[in-house]
């Protein structure tokens, strides 16, 4: 019992935690691409076993993340190429990538809460498209084949009495979606990763998991259509704030492990099991990040407008 768990939303964060022997285990998979001009570093963790899944704690699927340091930079250009970016990513993992799709865009979140709003402001800036199609046909967009966006914010559950895998179902089923685009807020291991991280995924998404709140899931097995998750880590565990200060603190004694430390003093250390921390300048943050994950999503939709 002496391990203290901190937790983290990033695949590629449960990846580096593992010890070295643990490292070595099957059916983990792991690419890395760094683009020097951009400042990007682009990788991709693949887990295929269920060994490998029990081992991380995480589904077994494609995980990418991408880490741009400069992503909380005012720097419309940069955001940009991180919006290009994520595009060709989320294009890999779309099914029939080169057929015409319907594509639900879920935000999940509390717009309230700007730390958690990070859902919500991404459908706010989203090309919506089913409905005039719908309506008018493609020939509105002088297209003759095209993606037809569409998209809810289902809110938070304290509001609306219901699941959110309630809602979408329900949605789903009306609709009958090709694939679904999730995006959430996230928590991370490290802070340097706060704010300056996209994870896609072709798992699906626990809403709330970014604070250890989990739903219902939202996968295909439960919606049965394909789920691609979009998160970015607003929070990060406030134990993982005071293990980076410990192990700084020890830096000069011989192998100090902060977490192993915490998990002995497990007591001194409970009530960091319930709190989240965030930046102070998380308002504009994940007002500039949101409209950069738009920004991609649009990227990748528009790619298949054919005129």
């Amino acid at each position: 019992m002496d391990n203290f768990q901190i937790r983290t939303d990033l695949a590629l964060e449960a990846r580096e935690s593992v010890n070295e022997e643990e490292s070595k285990l099957r059916g983990v998979s792991v690419e890395e691409h760094y683009e020097e001009e951009a400042d990007l570093r682009i990788t991709k963790v693949t887990i295929d076993t269920k060994n490998a899944e029990k081992m991380l704690g995480k589904p077994m699927g494609v995980y990418v993340t991408m880490e741009a340091p400069a992503m909380v930079e005012p720097d419309d250009d940069y955001h940009r190429e991180i919006s290009e970016a994520l595009a060709e990513e989320l294009l890999k993992m779309m099914p029939q990538e080169q057929e015409e799709q319907s594509v639900l865009v879920v935000g999940l979140g509390n717009r309230e809460v700007t730390a958690d709003a990070l859902g919500p402001q991404v459908v706010d800036n989203l090309l919506i498209t089913r409905h005039v199609v719908k309506n008018y046909g493609k020939a509105a967009y002088n297209c003759t084949r095209m993606n037809l966006v569409s998209s809810i914010e289902p809110g938070v559950m304290a509001k609306t009495g219901m699941e959110t895998a309630e809602i979408i179902s329900g949605v789903v089923k009306e609709t009958g979606p090709d694939v679904l685009i999730v995006v959430d807020a996230l928590a991370a291991r490290s802070t340097r990763r706060l704010n300056r991280t996209i994870q896609i995924t072709n798992t699906g998404i626990q809403p709330g998991s970014g604070v250890g709140n989990h739903r219902n899931a939202l996968t295909q097995e439960t919606l049965g259509v394909p789920v691609i998750a979009i998160g970015i880590p607003t929070v990060v565990d406030a134990a993982t704030i005071v293990g980076d200060a410990l192990e700084k603190l020890m830096s000069g004694e011989k192998e100090f492990d902060a977490v192993k430390y915490m998990g002995q003093h497990r007591m001194a250390f409970a009530e960091l099991n319930n709190m989240y921390m965030t930046g102070k300048d998380i308002d504009s943050v994940v007002k500039r990040v949101s409209y950069t994950v738009s920004e991609g999503i649009n990227i990748a939709m528009e790619k298949s407008f054919v005129v």
